[in-house]
């Protein structure tokens, strides 16, 4: 082994070690933050000792084209963080996740294209093979998911739909054994391949409801961890081994962990349809909505010993966050509220959304409980405030066998004395099923823009 391969591999390994730590860290929202830089150095470092590879015999153009691809994509990755709303960032975690995809898949195609995969061997052939199907797929299946939560598209359900995927999946497997099975591949062959990649991750992505589409962008991270994985064995660079297993595998147990959250199984996501709708109104419990003004709910707050409160997608697309907590410390330090935040697994967007909302507003995190940690509090707490949450507390699911979301886990808010729920109309949520929480005797509902309702609150506690 020459000075630099030793310098290479080491690096790699340095590099890989911080991918693992800084996923550690991502773990808690507490050194979420550190875990990313952690993770981005280590990605800094595996890149930049790439150009010192022994095995670069690139000329000073070839340099050049990668300097020009990593200033375009560092920069315009990095305005886009710096633009994105929180609102918008489950569509831009979808988008970036498609591009990793992409640029998984376009290793493959080159290496098949000049042959150079079946220099290395028919295991290398097939690593690469695979790595081109599932990047395909989840390149475009990811910016279908961007695309429909941005609400660019709408869902269209073919006749057979399934056996229309299923066709088209078989088609994908066969022309990837006859490349594997050919020798150096055709280029048309080769072209058509990826091409019919494309279209099944369009085809798998189209049907599946709005509800579904967190879990979905989740399923689609793994896969292109799975994929990034594949392509580090054919290009033999560890660093893209370990990062695309850690990243294949941190995926999978968050798609698991998000479909066990819902109580449903990942061939029921993918396969069911539910939240086809997308929002439109539905089949729901009978009655009216009992609504009250904010100075009332203001009120009942007040005089409550126990107050928990659950965030929603509403609290994020109006952007509420931190006009609730000035309620809550008025409630704290002016009433002696005891507050507490109760947070579904799957609320929001994507998993963690209303943490980070919280924590962007100065939330301390031992005010924040998880579904099992809060759910006994619910039937002694005098009070339960919901802001934008829909389907996360919806009794249907342990009361209604015919409800689509029944048996998924929720949070008990209807078991509190009193419920005041914040929701800017009357419909439903994202997945199109009535929420019978809205309806219930104790439920009280305060209608208006989560934002203006919160300041409402706050000047309804001063006015008492």
């Amino acid at each position: 082994m020459s000075f630099w391969d030793f310098i290479v591999d080491a690096s790699y390994f340095i590099a890989a070690v911080l991918f693992i730590y800084g996923l550690k860290c991502m773990s808690s929202p507490r050194t979420a933050a550190a875990g990313i830089k952690w993770a981005g150095g280590g990605m800094l470092l595996a890149t930049i000792v790439t150009f010192w590879h022994p095995d670069m015999q690139a000329g000073v153009g070839t340099y050049l084209l990668m300097l020009l691809a990593i200033a375009i994509g560092g920069i315009s990755s990095w305005i886009a963080g710096q633009r994105v709303k929180m609102t918008a960032m489950p569509q831009m975690v979808a988008l970036f996740n498609g591009m990793g995809g992409g640029a998984a898949a376009a290793i493959a195609l080159v290496e098949m294209y000049s042959h150079t995969a079946w220099h290395y061997g028919i295991e290398v052939v097939i690593f690469a093979v695979l790595g081109a199907l599932i990047g395909g797929v989840s390149f475009t299946g990811s910016l279908i998911a961007w695309a429909k939560l941005e609400g660019k598209i709408r869902i269209i359900r073919l006749p057979r739909q399934h056996l229309i995927n299923a066709g088209i999946a078989l088609l994908a497997v066969i022309l990837g054994l006859v490349i594997i099975g050919s020798g150096p591949g055709v280029p048309v062959l080769i072209t058509f391949f990826f091409l019919v990649t494309l279209l099944l991750g369009v085809m798998i992505t189209n049907p599946i409801g709005g509800a579904d589409m967190p879990v979905m962008i989740s399923l689609y991270n793994a896969l292109t961890g799975l994929a990034v994985g594949f392509e580090g064995f054919v290009m033999q660079n560890p660093a893209m081994i370990i990062a695309g297993t850690v990243v294949g595998a941190a995926g999978s147990l968050l798609t698991l962990l998000m479909a066990r959250a819902m109580n449903r199984s990942i061939a029921n996501i993918l396969f069911s349809g539910f939240g086809v709708d997308d929002g439109t109104a539905g089949d729901g419990p009978e009655g009216e909505m009992q609504s009250v003004e904010a100075f009332d709910a203001a009120a009942s707050f007040a005089y409550s010993d126990t107050l928990i409160i659950v965030p929603g997608y509403g609290m994020a697309v109006a952007q509420a966050q931190h006009k609730l907590w000035e309620f809550v410390q008025m409630l704290q330090k002016e009433h002696g509220v005891d507050v507490k935040f109760a947070i579904h697994p799957v609320a929001g967007r994507m998993p963690g959304h209303m943490n980070v909302l919280l924590a962007e507003a100065g939330v301390p995190y031992d005010l924040i409980y998880d579904l099992e940690e809060i759910n006994p509090e619910f039937p002694n707490a005098d009070a339960a405030l919901v802001i934008g949450a829909n389907d996360v507390v919806n009794p249907s699911a342990r009361t209604d066998e015919s409800s689509p979301i029944y048996g998924m886990p929720i949070l008990d808010v209807d078991k509190a004395r009193e419920v005041y729920v914040i929701k800017r109309g009357r419909g439903t949520g994202f997945s199109g099923v009535q929420n019978a929480l809205f309806f219930g005797d104790n439920t009280r509902m305060v209608f208006g823009d989560a934002k203006q309702v919160c300041s409402d609150l706050a000047a309804g506690l001063k006015q008492l």
